[in-house]
């Protein structure tokens, strides 16, 4: 399962809890969706920082990835790659200098 899976729905784990434990309490239903949405939210930085560490290490990996995509395709579409050396090898007619 990832990590930003795994954070989501602790985070909504975490605020069911919450409501559930102040659902009893004698207040508008808007003002306890509230309560609930603020308590879960400061003790969700404490308790779920692990996951929360784990989802931005995925995150970070991924846009290097795409950064590293980018650059890529950018080189090949100025002819600054190994493309005519790939071609070579398998036979293609590249130009050679």
């Amino acid at each position: 399962m990832s990590a930003a899976v795994k954070y989501t729905l602790g985070r909504i784990g975490l605020f069911v809890v919450v409501l559930a434990a102040i659902w009893l309490v004698e207040l508008n239903p808007f003002i306890k969706l509230m309560v609930a949405l603020i308590f879960s939210a400061a003790l969700s930085f404490f308790l779920l920082r692990p996951w929360r560490e784990e989802m931005a290490e995925e995150m970070a990996a991924a846009a290097e990835r795409r950064r590293a995509e980018k650059d890529r395709l950018r080189s090949a579409l100025a002819g600054e790659d190994d493309a005519g050396t790939d071609s070579e090898e398998r036979g293609g007619d590249a130009p050679k200098s």
